[in-house]
């Protein structure tokens, strides 16, 4: 009888190899583009108080926001390591790969979450301290689990994953406010196209591990489509609030719109083809859709920053 065997860990050596694996552990492009909305939140509230955004508070929030994602991000790592081992698309993470050790990965994870949430509490204030620990929890012990268990996952999951600009917000005015909430509103929506897309691609990779986003479960992609086009129709007028709420100028709300119906324009392509996720063609229009939210978000906020109203 044969029995299994644990892969050896391959650590990689030098501190360019270390650097990398940090980088994949603490998943720095998805943290790069939270800590940029968290800088769109703070810079709009620092108009608010009518003082400048580039101060000392500004570095102190996105860094304890910033330490925070990435700590979060890796606690998801660990938790689904053995999941990412069997998709093409996270088997190259340090843990998956045997580039790195279980206790280096937790306590790297531990020192950066409990570290920002200190951090923020000291020099952010402690409101945004506990959201930002609330949000980790939720992720965590909510979204991460739920993944294995219904595609609602991606709703539970939107709600931490929309807070970046609320904790930008409390950490320049220290309290929770009608714009905070806009922000918030515009990153839930933005959402659900882009994971759902991501889901589309790698459908397989996501069976393979027993993770049930909505492609998954949905066989013929007709639910996945009527989500994404909901989701992307109802961003629209969301994007728009911010002119509404004078939160941002007429020039934001004409790149708002313009922006929206490209974004949804690549949805309706892909309904249009009406064809299942593991077509080829298919998954070439839900690459398209994932690419035009990639592109979405930041343009958006750098043009409501651009076009803000103090």
């Amino acid at each position: 009888m044969s029995t299994a065997t644990q892969p050896l860990m391959v650590p990689r050596t030098g501190v360019l190899a270390l650097l990398q694996d940090y980088a994949e552990l603490f998943k720095l492009r998805v943290t790069s583009l939270i800590v940029m909305t968290a800088w769109c939140g703070y810079y709009l509230g620092s108009l608010k108080n009518g003082t400048s955004s580039l101060q000392w508070g500004l570095l102190h929030a996105l860094l304890g926001i910033g330490l925070v994602s990435g700590g979060t991000a890796a606690f998801n790592e660990i938790i689904e390591h053995r999941e990412d081992a069997l998709m093409r698309r996270t088997q190259h993470r340090p843990l998956p790969a045997n580039h790195m050790g279980l206790v280096h990965a937790v306590a790297v994870a531990l020192v950066a979450t409990v570290g920002g949430v200190i951090y923020l509490y000291y020099l952010a204030n402690p409101g945004t301290a506990l959201l930002a620990l609330a949000t980790a929890v939720a992720y965590l012990g909510l979204y991460t689990p739920l993944k294995k268990v219904s595609p609602l996952c991606t709703f539970v999951g939107a709600f931490p994953g929309a807070m970046p600009g609320v904790l930008g917000w409390t950490a320049a005015r220290g309290r929770l406010e009608t714009e905070a909430l806009i922000l918030f509103a515009i990153v839930f929506f933005w959402q659900f196209p882009h994971f759902h897309s991501i889901a589309w691609l790698y459908r397989e990779d996501y069976e393979n591990a027993e993770i049930r986003m909505l492609p998954v479960v949905d066989s013929d992609g007709k639910s996945t489509i009527r989500a994404i086009l909901f989701y992307l129709v109802a961003l629209i007028p969301v994007s728009l609030a911010p002119t509404l709420l004078h939160m941002a100028g007429w020039l934001y709300f004409a790149g708002a719109l313009a922006l929206g119906f490209a974004f949804l324009w690549t949805g309706v392509r892909l309904a249009k083809l009406d064809m299942p996720p593991g077509k080829p063609r298919s998954k070439q229009r839900a690459r398209q859709v994932l690419i035009a939210s990639v592109f979405y978000l930041p343009l958006l906020f750098a043009l409501m920053m651009l076009n803000a109203i103090a």
